[in-house]
């Protein structure tokens, strides 16, 4: 509970101290799309989505959402991102049940100029073929 209110409390600083200068994060995606091609049914791929913080404040990212049960996000910045300051959101993909072409949203949820922030990727699962 502690490390809550730790963060809560920097949070509310960091909010504070950038509205008070007039000072915004924001994030600027190396790439904000990823397409992994060709892969078999079962399968699991990650990528990893990187960014810098290209705002005058320090980026909190408080949530990353999927819209299906099949992609993950593995992890990203729980610390604030100072200006400048480089990060990744890795996301897994399980194409177990799943068959054809497969594109899902993820939303970075955040306190960057306009909100919350979107990558994709897209995928083609192949039919896992039965051995005899």
């Amino acid at each position: 509970m502690t490390k809550l209110f730790r963060y809560l409390f920097v949070l509310a600083a960091v909010a504070s101290f950038a509205g008070a200068r007039g000072q915004s994060a924001a994030i600027t995606w190396e790439k904000s799309n990823f397409d992994f091609g060709e892969i078999t049914q079962g399968e699991k791929v990650e990528h990893a989505f990187k960014f810098t913080n290209t705002g005058t404040a320090p980026l909190v990212i408080t949530n990353v959402q999927v819209t299906c049960g099949c992609t993950t996000p593995k992890g990203w910045p729980r610390d604030p991102v100072a200006p400048n300051g480089r990060g990744e959101i890795i996301v897994q993909f399980d194409s177990t049940n799943k068959i054809g072409r497969q594109n899902k949203v993820i939303t970075v949820v955040s306190n960057a100029v306009g909100g919350n922030n979107q990558i994709t990727f897209s995928v083609n699962v192949l039919e896992k073929k039965g051995t005899n």
